[in-house]
């Protein structure tokens, strides 16, 4: 198992963020819902009590991938083959998230995710134990500063040349979270902090899909 800890400093609120956060989920949903053997399927959507992060919302979804799939290997694979599902639960501001595959059974990628009103120097947010901070790699994510690879970049997205019409925010200098930190309260900011673990237990092949896995998902 490959355990990374993300932090990821961003220019807003946590409740801000929570909005946005919604919007993405849906957004998502609709991304997934286009052509034959796509979509997202709910399986349970209710509240649950003393769960993770507390009470919360949990949902069970399966994310069917034909779409993402050229036909004729699509073609040759089982149906398993298919389709992801996704368990979260979600306590706002934590959350926990699972991803598996019903055709590769020794396959998960688990998600711990908790959002502070900081900019990304909480010591032990997850309450690791030493041997467990041994294990986990620290990656703190830059959204200003971070390559993004050629095909995935939109110049409207860009941090460096956006500007909130709404907040009057932005754009974002290359040393945008030195400067909200020298001017407390004057921008808001927080930070995701998440523990992902990444799990393909095959003989031969763990370590190189794991990290793959981190550095391209």
């Amino acid at each position: 198992m490959l355990i990374k800890e993300y932090r990821i400093p961003l220019p807003m609120s946590v409740e801000e963020y929570r909005i946005a956060q919604l919007y993405m989920i849906q957004k998502k949903s609709r991304e997934e819902t286009c052509g034959e053997g796509s979509g997202v399927e709910i399986l349970e959507n209710r509240p649950y009590m003393d769960g993770p992060g507390g009470n919360g919302q949990y949902t069970h979804k399966v994310y069917h991938i034909g779409m993402h799939i050229p036909s004729w290997f699509r073609s040759i694979l089982p149906k398993a083959a298919l389709r992801v599902e996704e368990e979260s639960w979600n306590a706002y501001p934590y959350t926990r998230t699972r991803y598996t595959c019903p055709f590769v059974e020794k396959f998960s990628i688990d998600i711990e995710t908790y959002y502070k009103t900081d900019s990304g120097d909480h010591v032990n947010v997850f309450n690791l134990s030493p041997a467990e901070k041994r294990q986990t790699i620290l990656d703190p994510i830059d959204i200003v500063k971070d390559p993004i690879p050629p095909h995935e970049y939109k110049a409207e997205e860009d941090p460096k040349l956006y500007k909130s019409v709404k907040t009057k925010r932005g754009p974002l200098s290359e040393d945008w979270i030195q400067e909200y930190k020298n001017n407390p309260g004057k921008y808001p900011i927080m930070c995701a902090y998440k523990l992902c673990k990444v799990e393909f237990r095959y003989w031969g092949m763990q370590s190189k899909i794991e990290r793959f896995i981190h550095d391209v998902g």
